[in-house]
């Protein structure tokens, strides 16, 4: 899981400050910050302002309590980064000032203050890929932003996932990877792209013999196999109480052998991922009885 994605509830340091849950639970020093309550609570927040002028009053007094505990710099703006909510990849970086912000949170999509213009914009009002957002966060000195949200589309005017495509280490080194080859990617969509790639390719390795995910592309049968054979070797961990090196190993064994299984079937890791964030908010139950009715 890439670093930022999730938090850890069960670390004892100071969880990052959750605008939304905040709303919804003003006591910073109790609040709960699953998913569940971070994904409903500004949703929540924003159906109350609906319900009556005092409930709209306490809304405006909750976020302006928030804008105001934000260390803006001399010229009223602080950093804000889009972050994807399910890959945990770092879309973009912009400014806010307390409207940018006010109107994120209200809104739900992801608005900064343009230095150039002198004037707020919603990342996508041009282009239509806008930040869906599903939960703002405050650093622990309260002075940078993070917008947790999900884009409708490419983020980078360049048409790029992300504005980030630029590897400071390749460029010393003289590589020549092209720009969507290099997207910032830590290990597991660094692995998705690499089986990408060696779906893509037509030429085997230099002794002549197809790479290991070369031939698991091309032999079902054989992928399938690897597949129960792994999940079998992971299961066998538990009941033979073996280490966790072991365990973990495994793990990373059945995780690529289905990640190519994934390719053959053209499903990305973030589509899975999405997945798993929706059910969050149902218990099985729900969640077993929606695909029963799909």
């Amino acid at each position: 899981m890439e670093a930022a994605s999730f938090t850890r509830l069960s670390s004892p340091r100071t969880a990052p400050f959750s605008v939304t849950n905040w709303i919804k639970h003003p006591i910073p020093n109790k609040t709960n910050l699953s998913f569940r309550n971070s994904r409903s609570a500004a949703i929540c927040a924003i159906s109350e302002r609906s319900s009556g002028s005092n409930t709209e009053g306490l809304l405006d007094s909750k976020v302006e309590t928030i804008l105001d505990s934000v260390k803006w710099d001399s010229k009223g703006l602080a950093v804000a980064i889009a972050q994807n909510i399910d890959t945990g990849s770092i879309l973009m970086q912009g400014f806010a000032n307390k409207d940018a912000l006010e109107k994120t949170i209200l809104s739900r999509k992801a608005t900064f203050y343009s230095r150039s213009r002198s004037s707020l914009w919603t990342k996508g009002e041009t282009s239509m890929n806008f930040i869906n957002v599903h939960d703002v966060f405050l650093d622990c000195d309260r002075d940078s932003i993070i917008y947790l949200g999900k884009p409708d589309g490419p983020t980078c005017h360049t048409g790029a996932e992300t504005c980030y495509y630029t590897s400071v280490y390749d460029t010393l080194e003289g590589s020549k990877e092209g720009k969507e080859e290099r997207l910032a990617k830590t290990t597991l969509y660094s692995l998705e792209a690499t089986i990408s790639k060696r779906k893509e390719e037509t030429e085997t390795l230099p002794n002549g013999k197809p790479s290991w995910t070369k031939k698991l592309l091309l032999d079902q049968e054989l992928l399938c196999s690897k597949v129960r054979e792994e999940a079998g070797e992971l299961i066998q961990t538990l009941l033979d109480n073996e280490d966790k090196g072991r365990t973990a190993s495994e793990m990373a064994d059945l995780l690529y052998h289905s990640m190519v299984l994934l390719n053959l079937k053209d499903v990305s890791i973030e589509e899975v991922l999405e997945v798993l964030r929706k059910r969050f908010s149902q218990s099985g139950v729900e969640e077993k009885n929606s695909r029963k009715k799909n």
